[in-house]
């Protein structure tokens, strides 16, 4: 028998890839077993999800923490002990050179001092792979450096509901059916600093019928992602990526 790869999940909402992986890991058809389910949003089901596979379970609530950054300000004593806004600030991608400074800095303040909590929980695992089942928020490059730590080997995996490189962002499947397109699907690729740029490692497509409406869609890219996502967790485990 293959060894297994210990993997973390992070989520915001329902969680029905999770619960694709959790299938594939008790049917034992993934080499892998889920350590941890953590959560940017209290309450969602795909926490129950987790709890009823008896794998560990946190939220770090970003609503709350963004919110109290706003109202509150950002004092240094609130940034982690190893923030440096200039570094991040250089590599991050996710603003072009003309959006406002003072955004772009209260942006990556506040989301490191979340990521942060999230680390402090996360890297006490014995963790090979991060995989983003719905996870909704943008990570920043204070994050990804804490679990990429080898060059050139990266250690955090994405789902988007679209063919990459087209549709990249928030709606894949919205903008896919906005655009008139015939194929759509999804995509499985490495998280780096830019917004859906990282390496693809599996895609799967169906055919868009003429009739067909935004949840007609929806529904034939989530079967797609249920199957995909598992297969290129196996993928890592077999040291194929």
């Amino acid at each position: 028998m293959a060894k297994k790869i210990n993997v973390g999940t992070l989520i915001s909402g329902g969680g029905t890839n999770l619960q694709a992986i959790i299938n594939a890991c008790l049917d034992n058809s993934i080499d892998a077993n889920i350590l941890f389910t953590g959560s940017d949003t209290p309450g969602v089901k795909g926490l129950d999800r987790a709890k009823k596979a008896n794998i560990d379970t946190f939220v770090v609530d970003y609503s709350q923490i963004i919110g109290s950054c706003k109202n509150e300000g950002i004092k240094d004593a609130d940034l982690p002990e190893d923030f440096n806004l200039d570094e991040i600030q250089s590599k991050q991608q996710l603003f072009a050179n003309d959006a406002s400074k003072q955004q772009a800095a209260f942006f990556l303040k506040s989301r490191a001092i979340a990521e942060r909590e999230f680390l402090d929980i996360i890297l006490a695992y014995d963790m090979d792979l991060l995989v983003l089942a719905g996870f909704m928020r943008v990570l920043t490059p204070y994050f990804i450096d804490r679990i990429n730590t080898e060059p050139g080997k990266y250690k955090i995996m994405n789902i988007h509901p679209a063919l990459l490189p087209s549709f990249p962002g928030t709606d894949g499947y919205g903008d896919t059916f906005a655009y008139g397109c015939k194929i759509g699907g999804c995509t499985v690729h490495f998280i780096d600093y830019g917004e859906d740029t990282g390496s693809i490692i599996g895609q799967k497509a169906f055919e868009i019928e003429d009739n067909d409406t935004l949840d007609d869609i929806k529904k034939k890219g989530l079967i797609k992602e249920w199957e995909l996502y598992p297969q290129c967790i196996q993928k890592f485990a077999d040291s194929l990526i």
